[in-house]
């Protein structure tokens, strides 16, 4: 009896004292943050663009990225193949997740999902005018809005603890654009991508 006692408060000790398992680990989960300026080289209707901008975000456990991003286009692309047609503004942000794989590693894999919305709308093209001025009448220059989501892979080198530098390329899918004949074949593609990251890894 008194051996089956033993055992019975053994049994029970172990349980009481066993660390709880989880799926990411039994260490401390350590949080951190970063902010990068991007750029981005792409086609947007058959046309070369340069979309720059920034993300940011909160790092939980040095892998998982919950952040926002936002990029326009810096450079001209025409609204048609006609030279002298308007020029395009074109913007986007939203939500931006990601994953970080192998984090301690000097070169490494990550990963990013943005899934947001942007505009797209026509502005004047001066340089194919005179110097009377004689512009065409554009009307009400509108916004048109439109849904995006864009996939994104990179390999990221270690600078120092502070900063890292990520090279790789995204795809744009978009929905909803209605820009004088744009279709979102026309605004959607792939882009090689340039980040420049500091914050606390």
């Amino acid at each position: 009896m008194k051996k089956l006692m033993c055992i019975l408060l053994l049994i029970i000790g172990t349980v009481i004292y066993a660390q709880e398992e989880t799926l990411i680990g039994q260490e401390e989960i350590t949080t951190g943050g970063y902010g990068a300026p991007v750029i981005k080289f792409t086609s947007i209707n058959s046309q070369f663009g340069v979309l720059v901008g920034a993300r940011g975000g909160w790092i939980l456990d040095h892998s998982i990225t919950l952040g926002v991003g936002g990029y326009g286009l810096v450079n001209d692309v025409n609204e048609n193949s006609d030279e002298r047609s308007p020029l395009l503004n074109f913007g986007y942000a939203g939500f931006d997740l990601g994953y970080i794989m192998k984090w301690h590693k000097l070169l490494h894999a990550s990963f990013n999902f943005l899934i947001g919305g942007g505009a797209v709308s026509q502005r004047m093209n001066f340089n194919v005018y005179d110097l009377n001025f004689n512009l065409p009448n554009l009307g009400m220059i509108k916004n048109h809005n439109f849904f995006i989501a864009e996939p994104e892979a990179d390999f990221e080198l270690n600078i120092v603890k502070f900063c890292r530098i990520d090279i790789g390329a995204s795809y744009r899918f978009i929905s909803g654009a209605k820009q004088n004949g744009l279709s979102n074949n026309d605004l959607s593609g792939v882009s090689a991508i340039m980040t420049l990251k500091f914050g606390r890894f």
